[in-house]
């Protein structure tokens, strides 16, 4: 009787104690499940801010500047640091006819013009010459190169007319002014070439080029300094030509090409030192090209010349007329692929750049007679 009260004795004692295990695991499982819901309630409440101090390691994480990195995320939605930093608003293109130009200009050259003046008048023009519309996107990137010597009192009278013009006209422009160094004959067309490679070392979008004389001012901002579908001739009526167009073949004063124009021409001869000629090569290279001049209407093709005393170095070249018959073999050999020069220095200027070079001696002519 005994032993069998003993053995059932043993039995309860034994469901008891797994009672009691069974009790333990479903206390630990309660107690882990109420730990987990309060980690979480405290991680939501930290995350908006009050208490971000209690973790500083995590506070020091999401403050890494590192670069290109990803912080890891807490399954709640991302909300951004900062508010990005306004964009740039994108420019219309600017039109085809602007709509702020005067049209008949009154040019006169007796007025003192000092260039702080000029530099007063046009205060959006950045240092070097270069200036961009603030109110549109040009279609074009026009250099335009002036050759230069002796000529400073033109000069700042070309600057005060065109820098208004130009800006007028919605140009994304830059003026360069290529002067010859020293007091050898002068050679406009080869100082040309030079400006044509110095712009594009300064800005490779230049894509239009306006060749300009320094004493020429046009008297209508409608003649737009723009290039086109075919080399342009700006200067079709000079006033010391009484407004006409001396002769049909006539390129001089101001003309523009497109850089592939520029370059279909092989630029301009490099051997015409002294006055004359040059134009007329450049008139045969355009059209030995298969390529025509295109010239504004006659009433805004006007030009004023600012007058001026013959350069003693800038006389006839007595072999003018014989390289002009000989443009089609020359061509090829002379140009932009064979200019030679060296810069001698290059001031950027408020209105304008500077480059000084010095391009060389001409070859010694045999004496006329």
């Amino acid at each position: 009787m005994s032993r069998l009260l003993g053995g059932t004795l043993e039995r309860v004692c034994k469901a008891v104690l797994l009672l009691c295990l069974l009790h333990f695991l479903v206390a630990v499982i309660l107690y882990f499940d109420v730990y987990a819901q309060h980690l979480a309630f405290f991680t939501r409440f930290s995350a908006r801010g009050p208490a971000r101090a209690l973790h500083p390691a995590a506070s020091s994480n999401s403050n890494c500047s590192r670069p290109n990195t990803t912080a890891p995320s807490s399954g709640l939605p991302e909300v951004p640091s900062a508010r990005p930093g306004p964009t740039a608003p994108v420019l219309p293109p600017c039109p085809d006819s602007p709509p702020g130009l005067v049209g008949r200009l009154l040019i006169e050259f007796t007025s003192p013009m000092p260039l702080e003046r000029v530099q007063r008048e046009n205060p959006g023009v950045l240092l070097g010459g270069r200036y961009t519309p603030p109110d549109c996107t040009p279609a074009q990137t026009v250099a335009v190169i002036i050759p230069f010597r002796h000529r400073e009192h033109h000069l700042r009278y070309w600057l005060h007319y065109l820098h208004p013009i130009l800006r007028r006209q919605r140009l994304r422009y830059g003026v360069y002014v290529i002067n010859q160094h020293g007091e050898d004959t002068f050679n406009r067309a080869k100082l040309l070439n030079v400006g044509f490679l110095e712009a594009l070392k300064e800005d490779a979008t230049y894509d239009c080029f306006i060749f300009s004389d320094v004493d020429l001012v046009p008297m209508d901002d409608r003649n737009l300094y723009r290039c086109g579908d075919q080399p342009r001739h700006f200067a079709i009526a000079m006033d010391k030509f009484g407004f006409r167009l001396p002769y049909a073949g006539y390129f001089g004063g101001v003309s523009g090409l497109s850089k592939a124009q520029f370059l279909r021409i092989n630029g301009f001869p490099n051997e015409y030192w002294g006055w004359g000629g040059e134009d007329d090569d450049i008139f045969n290279r355009i059209s030995l090209t298969g390529m025509k001049i295109s010239r504004p209407d006659i009433r805004i093709g006007r030009y004023r010349m600012i007058k001026h005393d013959r350069d003693k170095h800038n006389e006839p070249n007595p072999q003018r007329f014989t390289k002009i018959q000989n443009t089609k073999l020359t061509m090829k050999r002379d140009g932009i692929g064979s200019v030679r020069y060296q810069v001698l220095e290059v001031s950027r200027q408020p209105l304008f750049t500077n480059i000084t070079v010095d391009i060389g001696r001409p070859p010694s002519w045999p004496p006329r007679g």
